[in-house]
C-alpha cells in the first residue's frame, strides 16, 4: 500500500508540473495526462499497468467520464439538436469511417484493425471542443451550435458502438451474431428502462433530497454504483453503466449540481486512464508506425473539415460556418481511446493499433487546439479559396439582404447589448448578431437585424455601416473589436465607434486605437451608482433604481 501510495504521488506530481506547462502553451490538460504516462514510461519510474490500484482507478475515471456525458445528454437537448446538426453527424460519421477503413487498409492493416482505426477517427472531443468555444465565446454562434450538435450526435453513436462491443466475441476469427444479437436485446430494454426512470421516478426523488447537498451527492453515487453491479452481471461494462446512470439522471432539476460535485472525482480518476495509456504508447514498438500515424494524422486535421465543409456546403450554408464548424472537429476524441482500450481487452485490437490511435489522438488534440483559438484569422487567410463550398443562395437565417440605412449599429445583443437596445430608438437601431436564437427573438419584437459576424465584410455591408452615425460593439474580444476599428476607419465619412472591454488595459489599448469611448461595465455601473447615491443621501434613489430595474428586466423577457 505504501509503494502505490508513492507511485500515485509521483503521478499526481509530474501530471501537475506539465499541466501546469499545457497551461502556459495554452494546451487541454488531456496532453498533461498523456505526457506524464509517457514520461514515466520513458524515465522507467515503475511500471503503472501492472498495478491493480490504478487498473480500478483507471475504469473508474471512464465510468465517470461517461456519467457526465450522460449527464449532459437530456431530452430536451436531444429535440433541438436539429436537423443541420444531425444530418452533419450522420454524414461526417458515415464518410469518416469509410476514407479512414480504406485509408487503414491501405497502410497495411488487416480489416478488424482497420475498422477499429476508421472507427476511433471519425470522433471528436466533446470535453476539449465546448470548453474551447466557451472561451472563444462562440458556444451560442450558429457554428458554435451545430458543432455541439454534431459532437452530441457522435457521442451517442460511439456509446451505441460501445454497448454492441460488449456483445461481440471472437471465435475462430468468426463473430459470435447470435450472441450480439442478444446483447443488443438487453441494450435496448436496459435503455427503455433508463429512459423512464429519467422521467417518471428519478425527478421527484431528487427534488426531495436536494435540500442536502452532501446526500444528493452521495445518492447519485449510490445509484451509479449500483447500476454499474447491475449491468456488470448482464454482460455489460461499468463504462456502459457509468454513461446509463448519467443519462437517468439528466432530466432530473439538480443534474447541473450533481454534475459539479462529481467533476471532481472524474478529473482525478480520468488522470490515471490517460497516464496508462501514454505509457503503454511508450512501451510499445513503434516499427512501422511513422508513416500511418502522419497520415491518418493529416486525414484528421484536414480531412476531417473538408468532409464538413462539402457537407454543410451541399446543405447550403456559407463557408464561415462550414470552416467554423469543420476546425471544431479536427481531432481525435477520448471516446477513440476508450474504444481502443475496449479493444485491447477483447483482443480485436494489438498494443500498436492503440499506439497509433493514442498518438494520432495526441498529435491532433494538440494541433487543432490552436486551429479552434485561431480560426477566424486562419478563415480569412483562405476565405477566397473556400468559396468553392458556398452555394450562391444560402439557407434560412445566413441569408441577408443589404438593409435599410440606420443611424445606430449595435454589434451583439446579449446581456449589456440587449440593455443599451432597449435604451435606444427603435426606428434609428439595426442590430447585428451571431445568436440565431437572439436574432429570432429580436425580430419577433420588430427589430431591423442582420445575422452574422461583425468582422465578416459581407455583413458589414448589408449592414450599410458606411452610413452610420455611430457603432456600439458589445462584444468583449480585443481582436475583434481591433479588427473593427480598422474597417470602421477605413470609411471616409467615419461614425462614431463606442467599444466594450473587460478590463482596463484592453480599455488603454481600444483608446490607444483611436475608439471613441470605451464601455467598462463596472466603471460604467460604479460610476452611475455612486453619483446617483450622492444626489440621494438619504437613499430614496434606491427604490426607484429597483422599480426602473425590475420594469426593464420584465421588458426584456417580454
Amino acid at each position: 500500500m505504501t509503494g502505490g501510495l508513492f507511485e500515485l504521488a509521483i503521478v499526481v506530481l509530474i501530471a501537475t508540473v506539465l499541466g501546469i506547462v499545457a497551461k502556459l502553451l495554452k494546451q487541454p490538460i488531456v496532453l498533461a495526462y498523456l505526457a506524464t504516462g509517457i514520461s514515466i514510461g520513458y524515465f522507467g519510474f515503475f511500471n503503472i499497468q501492472n498495478g491493480e490500484v490504478f487498473s480500478i482507478f483507471s475504469d473508474l475515471g471512464i465510468m465517470f467520464l461517461l456519467f457526465l456525458v450522460g449527464l449532459e445528454i437530456n431530452y430536451t437537448s436531444l429535440r433541438l439538436v436539429g436537423k443541420t446538426s444531425l444530418a452533419v453527424g450522420l454524414g461526417q460519421i458515415i464518410v469518416t469511417a469509410l476514407f479512414g477503413y480504406f485509408i487503414s487498409t491501405a497502410l497495411g492493416f488487416i480489416p478488424l484493425h482497420a475498422g477499429y482505426i476508421a472507427i476511433a477517427l471519425t470522433f471528436s472531443s466533446t470535453v476539449i471542443v465546448v470548453k474551447l468555444l466557451s472561451d472563444n465565446g462562440a458556444s451560442n454562434s450558429l457554428y458554435g451550435k451545430i458543432s455541439i450538435g454534431v459532437l452530441l450526435v457522435q457521442d451517442i453513436v460511439a456509446i451505441a458502438i460501445l454497448i454492441l462491443l460488449a456483445g461481440v466475441k471472437q471465435s475462430a476469427g468468426a463473430y459470435a451474431w447470435g450472441s450480439l444479437a442478444m446483447m443488443a436485446l438487453k441494450g435496448v430494454v436496459l435503455f427503455a428502462v433508463i429512459i423512464w426512470l429519467g422521467r417518471k421516478f428519478f425527478p421527484p426523488l431528487f427534488d426531495r433530497i436536494a435540500r442536502s447537498q452532501e446526500l444528493l451527492f452521495l445518492t447519485s453515487l449510490a445509484w451509479l454504483f449500483l447500476l454499474a453491479a447491475l449491468v456488470s452481471k448482464i454482460g455489460f461494462s461499468i463504462e456502459i453503466a457509468g454513461f446509463l446512470a448519467g443519462l437517468a439522471l439528466a432530466n432530473s432539476s439538480e443534474h447541473f449540481e450533481i454534475s459539479h460535485r462529481i467533476r471532481s472525482l472524474r478529473d482525478f480518476f480520468i488522470l490515471i486512464f490517460f497516464v496508462i495509456l501514454g505509457s503503454s504508447a511508450i512501451i510499445s514498438n513503434f516499427t512501422g508506425l511513422t508513416v500511418p500515424i502522419i497520415v491518418l494524422s493529416l486525414f484528421v486535421l484536414i480531412g476531417n473539415p473538408l468532409i464538413v465543409l462539402i457537407i454543410m456546403g451541399l446543405m447550403g450554408h456559407r463557408r464561415r460556418t462550414s470552416f467554423m464548424t469543420g476546425v471544431t472537429i479536427a481531432q481525435v476524441s477520448e471516446f477513440s481511446l476508450v474504444l481502443a482500450a475496449l479493444g485491447l481487452k477483447l483482443g480485436h485490437v494489438t498494443d500498436q493499433v492503440v499506439t497509433l490511435i493514442t498518438s494520432v489522438a495526441i498529435i491532433t488534440i494538440a494541433l487543432s487546439t490552436y486551429l479552434i483559438m485561431y480560426g477566424e484569422k486562419l478563415y480569412r487567410w483562405c476565405e477566397r479559396v473556400l468559396k468553392i463550398f458556398e452555394k450562391k443562395k444560402v439557407k434560412g437565417i445566413e441569408y441577408s439582404e443589404r438593409g435599410e440605412e440606420k443611424s445606430i449599429v449595435l454589434i451583439g445583443c446579449h446581456r449589456t447589448g440587449e440593455s443599451v437596445a432597449l435604451g435606444l430608438p427603435r426606428k434609428d437601431l439595426l442590430i447585428i448578431d451571431f445568436d440565431p436564437d437572439v436574432i429570432k427573438k429580436l425580430k419577433a419584437k420588430g427589430y431591423e437585424v442582420i445575422y452574422g459576424d461583425a468582422n465578416d465584410d459581407e455583413v458589414l455591408h448589408n449592414a450599410r455601416i458606411e452610413d452610420a452615425k455611430l457603432v456600439i460593439s458589445t462584444s468583449p474580444v480585443l481582436e475583434d473589436n481591433i479588427t473593427l476599428i480598422k474597417k470602421i476607419r477605413a470609411i471616409s465619412e467615419k461614425p462614431k465607434l463606442v467599444l466594450r472591454a473587460d478590463t482596463e488595459a484592453d480599455a488603454k489599448i481600444l483608446y490607444a486605437h483611436d475608439a471613441d469611448y470605451v464601455l467598462l461595465p463596472n466603471f460604467t455601473a460604479g460610476q452611475y451608482l455612486g453619483k446617483t447615491i450622492s444626489l440621494s443621501p438619504e437613499m430614496e434613489i434606491l427604490s426607484h433604481l429597483k422599480e426602473n430595474d425590475i420594469a426593464l428586466m420584465k421588458r426584456i423577457d417580454a
